[in-house]
């Protein structure tokens, strides 16, 4: 018996090509490609356990449902799609298959969300304090703010009672004290930045989580596909987090 599932890749841009390399360094099969020239679709062949998506927003729903034809689990790394996770978790729910999604795949991400979920509880009894974000990303990135700047966000409003708004605009002007602004820039080669601040007329504090590369993207969704493979549901890799990492890699 397999100690890895086999993965099939749905994209092969920069994170697929380097899922395929953590894949080969541990010895997990990548049985299967889809790209723009290879579509996944519902008679695509099904020699393959677990899917990784790493492609496009609008491909996601119609990616998952290929799957769940082929009655195949997914992991979903592509984001700036979650308005459709109502008609996601109903396909889950029809099909028994298992799907993780999640913003950030990054283990050292994971930590940073639990340092910002206790800051956050801090500034919440020290009104003296606001509480606002950076993020920056390289030119190419297609949402903005990134997927990881708004589970941050979320974070915040979660924990932060006087924060009830995310603001994602270029302000021009002077913001409400109830919005949370997150700032984007897009530009160069930048792997993902991410910096919230915690500003008052005394001091800052800046908490920066800053990715070298996108190792610790593709090791998360591999480590996410072993622990999907054979389950059914629907899953937050962030919310499954602790149980996610204890099946190693």
């Amino acid at each position: 018996m397999n100690k890895y599932p086999r993965i099939a890749l749905i994209g092969n841009g920069s994170m697929g090509k380097e899922i395929s390399r953590i894949a080969g360094e541990h010895g997990i099969h990548i049985s299967r490609i889809f790209d723009e020239n290879n579509r996944l679709v519902e008679s695509s062949p099904n020699d393959f356990d677990v899917a990784i998506d790493f492609s496009t927003p609008s491909a996601v729903v119609e990616n998952i449902m290929s799957v769940c034809t082929l009655q195949k689990n997914i992991v979903i790394g592509t984001t700036g799609w979650l308005d459709q996770l109502q008609k996601i978790q109903q396909l889950v729910d029809k099909y028994k298959i298992g799907v993780v999604y999640g913003s950030n795949y990054s283990i050292g991400m994971q930590m940073y969300f639990r340092i910002i979920q206790q800051a956050a509880r801090l500034i919440n009894a020290t009104p003296d304090y606001d509480i606002f974000m950076q993020e920056i990303h390289h030119k190419r990135k297609i949402d903005s703010p990134s997927g990881t700047a708004l589970s941050i966000g979320k974070i915040i409003l979660d924990e932060v009672e006087r924060k009830s708004i995310i603001n994602s605009e270029t302000c021009l002007g002077k913001i409400v004290p109830e919005e949370f602004h997150i700032s984007s820039l897009r530009g160069g080669e930048v792997t993902g930045t991410h910096t919230v601040m915690i500003d008052s007329i005394a001091d800052t504090i800046e908490l920066t989580h800053r990715a070298k590369n996108r190792s610790g993207f593709a090791s998360g969704a591999l480590v996410a596909a072993e622990w999907i493979w054979k389950k059914q549901g629907l899953y937050d890799f962030s919310e499954q987090f602790e149980n996610i990492m204890n099946s190693g890699l």
